[in-house]
């Protein structure tokens, strides 16, 4: 039976955290990849990216892994009731419950990091403490049947752990030499540890009003948590 693998496809996703981890698990043997959102259709990127929901809330069958990409919409999916019922629906039967990025924000409103190692996107890594996880910066944690990958490229490196995790390293690496993954970037600022300080303060300063508003929206959801 083919192993069943589903995306949250959602308004205002990053792109590159779906479609990065999507293009690795799709090469795998066996498997069937659904893209969700509540009802099929279209669903626009948050780089304007037209991409395809595949099926609904409603039809999704049970999914052996389910992936929370991140992006600009994850504010409005923190406090999405639908959203979150389904995702601790579907996470309650998963063998694997994993993110991309800040996707692992939208895991921790569901109430799903409490007491697990977890990473998201550097700039926002405050806010995994006040959802109840243990923040841990790395490109990919492990925690039991929870795995989140960091910031937007990391989804690739959590894309074939993933792999070797649910086949083997064998397939792992042949789905990444197929995809010729062999970063070798122009420059070393790919993450705040090894990019200029004033690159660092730039992106900071980008990133400084989301972070504003997902802190507020964290601490709402910490505090429905609590309540709980």
């Amino acid at each position: 039976m083919a192993v069943q693998i589903g995306f949250l496809l959602f308004p205002e996703v990053q792109q590159l955290d779906l479609t990065g981890p999507h293009d690795v698990l799709a090469s795998l043997p066996d498997v069937q990849v659904h893209l969700i959102w509540k009802e099929p259709g279209p669903v626009v990127a948050s780089s304007g990216l037209v991409l395809q929901a595949t099926t609904s809330f409603a039809d999704c069958p049970p999914l052996d892994v389910i992936c929370i990409p991140g992006g600009t919409g994850v504010g409005a999916l923190m406090e999405d009731p639908q959203a979150l019922a389904f995702i601790r629906q579907q996470a309650a039967r998963a063998r694997y419950v994993t993110s991309v990025c800040t996707g692992s924000l939208v895991l921790g409103a569901a109430g799903l990091l409490q007491g697990k190692r977890a990473t998201t996107h550097w700039a926002y890594h405050e806010l995994l403490a006040p959802l109840g996880a243990i923040p841990v910066r790395e490109r990919v944690v492990r925690d039991g049947n929870l795995l989140t990958g960091g910031g937007i490229t990391a989804g690739i490196d959590f894309a074939l752990t993933l792999a070797a995790e649910l086949f083997d390293a064998a397939t792992a690496q042949r789905v990444q030499l197929q995809l010729e993954y062999a970063p070798a970037p122009p420059f070393n600022a790919g993450s705040p540890d090894t990019a200029p300080a004033s690159v660092v303060q730039q992106a900071r300063q980008r990133a400084a009003d989301s972070l504003h508003k997902r802190r507020e929206i964290t601490l709402r959801a910490a505090a429905r948590l609590a309540a709980d």
